[in-house]
């Protein structure tokens, strides 16, 4: 049995490359919002921890793209085996667990994909940071935390319509990321209620190479408030995700 599909893996690139959603939400939209809030602000070259400003904004679209990536592309990776492409696939000498590997590194792709992207335009447009272990360390932490996006992602597609599971899981982060602290900068009982979003933890950690938990409020987040909001999230997450696999069954 085939642990990864290769010629799979290219398919599902070149398919997701040709998909205007995936080029407008997920790589264009998270570059154009930082030149829009970040590069070309006025204040993109004041300080911001060991950085500036446009560092930070840089760091917060980065991460709002993997999650879109992650969370659209696993979404619609389980509306597929919801729409009996496990029947087809049983056809082939790919297995199940090939299958969702091979969805999982697609997902993958993209996401390293959209914050290469807003990383590049970062560095050509003046985001800066004090030491280059930091760009390294943010893009690290991005990138491994988006993981949990990956598990909300299926959870929404086996619970929800197949037609509508990508475009939920999407725009469901935009929704997220507005009261999450990472568009705006949120204060007083928006910012209160900011921490409870699963955004906030993944977006917060992210910036911390940069911050060390400061915020533009002046208040400082001990390192437990973003770790405890990730854990929360996952494991809400992963009851989501068996809802809808016992949904999913019931269905048969």
């Amino acid at each position: 049995m085939t642990a990864l599909s290769f010629t799979m893996l290219r398919l599902e690139g070149v398919r997701q490359l040709r998909n205007p959603y995936t080029l407008a939400f997920t790589l264009t939209m998270p570059v154009v919002m930082y030149l829009l809030f970040g590069a070309n602000a006025g204040y993109a070259d004041l300080s911001a921890g060991h950085g500036n400003v446009a560092f930070y904004v840089m760091i917060s679209m980065a991460a709002y793209g993997t999650a879109v990536a992650m969370s659209s592309m696993t979404s619609l990776a389980a509306s597929e085996a919801q729409q009996g492409w496990g029947r087809q696939l049983a056809m082939t000498p790919l297995s199940t667990a090939g299958y969702a590997l091979t969805k999982l590194t697609a997902a993958l792709f993209f996401a390293a994909l959209a914050l290469v992207l807003v990383f590049v335009v970062g560095y050509l447009t003046g985001a800066a940071a004090s030491e280059p272990w930091r760009w390294l360390a943010a893009a690290a932490i991005i990138l491994g935390l988006s993981l949990m996006f990956g598990l909300y992602g299926l959870g929404v597609g086996l619970v929800f319509n197949p037609d509508s599971a990508a475009a939920l899981a999407s725009i469901s982060m935009t929704f997220f990321a507005f009261f999450g602290n990472v568009f705006m900068p949120l204060d007083g009982i928006m910012l209160d209620i900011a921490r409870f979003t699963p955004l906030y933890g993944f977006v917060a950690l992210s910036r911390w190479p940069l911050t060390d938990g400061a915020l533009t409020t002046g208040q400082v987040d001990p390192l437990w408030v973003p770790l405890v909001n990730i854990a929360l999230w996952i494991i809400l997450f992963a009851i989501l995700v068996t809802a809808g696999v016992r949904r999913s069954r019931s269905r048969r």
